[in-house]
């Protein structure tokens, strides 16, 4: 299927369904000689997992990652590697009789319209199960990140009404994201989270919410002036995931009311160096990083399939009703952030090989050492 590849220098494909065989990414561009295995790529794995907790999807898969080439003597050779997950618990008879209607919010209809057919299995090659194989890639996406003191980290800023704004970004830290099955930092928001969670759940229906990223360490430099900016990497890289609805960073949409002298981040030198004072601009101009924290967020949509009755109608064009069976999350946000993470460090791990073969001087200058890749 066309369009699913993503990244220049640093590039993966992935494949596989919802209720098929399992999923899998190739990534390309790896420099050789940085020690990798699969237990690398586990933990984010498990952050992603279903059935981690009883806010999520009760299907019980381990995604354990299989890797299959590109590594040897557990360093990567530079070569393509291959990564698995198979698919352990799939249910594809609970939804054998939705095989000709349309289940509001999902893709069914488009697909129908795109190719004729679709595989009416879960949510087939759009569901967010295929993201699975976006994090296994951005795993290592993340130790070369690493490597050049580069940290991302997301977390749920918001389920609902209830909101909770990091008063430092750059400060939230994975041990407290981690804390707490919304993965939201604060405990009071977090428990408040849950309650709601709760509730949709009890009701059979679901919740949106938002969610905050931030990656800090980050040089200036990085991102392309024009068309490959990292700003517009990073929107359609998070735009890519399932039910992601908007994207902002910085200020974000607050600039529309804002003045020119208020919105503007004026620059000063700190330890030596240039920085700025705030952070309106959420560590981007002019497409290229600055520096400062990368700061944005995501507008997720509440989970479309509810065990509930929704009108629809069928392929033949017949008015008809739906009722989605299954197992799913009354919220997509305690499984968002690592998901979000991973998209993260691959747009920003591209954009910084393909500044260490562009700008070698400039790269060299920012990491003496050679960041270890």
């Amino acid at each position: 299927m066309p369009g699913s590849s993503f990244g220049h220098t640093f590039r993966i494909t992935t494949a596989g369904e919802s209720h098929g065989v399992g999923n899998v990414v190739i990534i390309d561009g790896v420099p050789p000689g940085i020690p990798f295995s699969e237990d690398d790529v586990q933990p984010d794995l498990d952050r992603r997992r279903p059935g981690q907790s009883a806010l999520v999807t009760q299907r019980q898969e381990a995604d354990k990652a299989q890797i299959l080439s590109g590594v040897f003597e557990g360093k990567t050779t530079g070569t393509p590697i291959a990564i698995l997950v198979l698919n352990e618990d799939q249910r594809s008879k609970d939804y054998s009789d939705i095989s000709e209607k349309y289940r509001p919010g999902h893709a069914d209809y488009t697909f129908d319209a795109k190719f004729g057919f679709r595989d009416y299995r879960g949510g087939g090659r759009s569901s967010v199960r295929e993201s699975i194989a976006r994090v296994a890639g951005g795993s290592l996406a993340k130790k070369i990140l690493t490597s050049h003191g580069i940290r991302v980290v997301s977390w749920v800023s918001q389920v609902g009404s209830v909101i909770w704004d990091a008063p430092d970004p750059e400060a939230v830290t994975l041990e407290q994201v981690e804390a707490h099955p919304t993965r939201c930092p604060d405990p009071d928001s977090a428990e408040k989270m849950a309650a709601l969670i709760k509730q949709l759940r009890s009701e059979a229906d679901s919740i949106g919410g938002a969610a905050m990223i931030c990656a800090s360490g980050v040089p200036a430099g990085l991102g392309e002036p024009v068309f490959d900016k990292v700003k517009a990497d990073l929107a359609k890289a998070m735009l890519s995931i399932p039910a992601v609805t908007g994207f902002e960073y910085g200020v974000g949409f607050r600039a529309a009311s804002m003045r020119g002298s208020d919105n503007n981040d004026l620059f000063i030198r700190k330890d030596g160096a240039t920085h700025t004072a705030t952070n309106n601009h959420g560590g981007m101009l002019g497409g290229i990083t600055s520096g400062e924290p990368i700061v944005f967020r995501c507008a997720v949509k509440p989970t479309s399939s509810l065990a509930r009755e929704q009108a629809t109608v069928n392929r033949a064009g017949e008015e008809t009703s739906i009722l989605t069976r299954g197992r799913h999350d009354p919220c997509l946000l305690p499984r968002f952030s690592p998901i979000a993470e991973a998209m993260t460090a691959l747009v920003l791990c591209d954009h910084l090989l393909r500044w260490r073969a562009q700008c070698p001087a400039q790269y060299q200058a920012a990491y003496p050492g050679g960041g270890r890749c």
